[in-house]
């Protein structure tokens, strides 16, 4: 059994403080869905936790398994058997998707390539030549995501952050990615934090534990319906205005859509 512990985290980008003492716990097999209004840090979060440069750390601890992960460089954090699914996944000409998982698999001393990309390239409706694409050039959105998701089903991480996996997928793309990751859940005890806007996303992969983040803090905790009353009432509630004599600066490493 895996734990994801968050800690009093606090984050900056460039002097502005974006987190501001977030605490979460997210176990093998569990599914944490994080909600909350745009530009109050639900992919700074993300990007906090894997790494990603730019962000200054503040405060707080960040570990899985007891192992310190804000110590470690993102290639680390990976091989600790973190996973980031991005909103917006990079573009890497010249390298080809199946060439990726080969050297991702040889470094964990896995040899099962073949049979268990190709197992999960039928399980997500991914035709084979699929596999011999530059990684993400060109993609469309529901190809994006099928390849992420795939990318997740083959390295079997223990913690899998994802970044608005619904973003630009069609009803029947979202459901097979949906239902991929929820039965990762089951069948190697994948622990999921999941930011999204949206409940539908949740009607296919079933969240354990919906979280609102607002203004840099988990405002509240509860179940699914907790999603089903965010859906009817809105953010309003959770959300501490700004001082009208303060315009709140941009995130400039801020997802557009988070």
């Amino acid at each position: 059994m895996s734990e994801l512990v968050i800690s009093g985290l606090h984050a900056s980008v460039r002097g502005r403080p974006i987190l501001k003492g977030v605490d979460l716990r997210i176990a093998s097999g569990e599914v944490h869905a994080v909600m909350g209004p745009n530009g109050t840090g639900k992919s700074t979060l993300a990007h906090v936790i894997m790494g990603k440069p730019g962000y200054d750390v503040t405060g707080g601890t960040v570990t899985l398994d007891g192992t310190d992960l804000l110590a470690l460089e993102p290639y680390e954090r990976a091989a600790a058997g973190l996973f980031l699914g991005m909103q917006y996944p990079t573009e890497v000409p010249g390298v080809f998707l199946d060439d990726v998982l080969a050297e991702a698999l040889a470094s964990q001393g896995r040899t099962d390539l073949h049979a268990e990309v190709r197992r999960e390239a039928d399980r997500l409706g991914v035709d084979a030549q699929f596999l011999r694409r530059s990684l993400n050039v060109d993609f469309s959105g529901g190809e994006k995501k099928r390849s992420e998701t795939l990318q997740l089903a083959v390295l079997r991480p223990k913690i899998a952050i994802l970044d608005e996996p619904d973003s630009g997928l069609d009803v029947d793309a979202l459901r097979v990615v949906s239902r991929r990751i929820e039965e990762a859940t089951r069948e190697f005890g994948l622990g999921v934090l999941v930011i999204t806007h949206y409940r539908r996303f949740l009607e296919e992969l079933h969240a354990d534990h919906v979280h609102i983040l607002a203004n840099g803090v988990v405002k509240a905790s509860g179940g699914p319906e907790l999603a089903a009353e965010l859906e009817r009432t809105g953010y309003a509630a959770w959300v501490d205005p700004a001082p009208q004599s303060e315009t709140p600066a941009a995130d400039p490493f801020a997802d557009p859509f988070a």
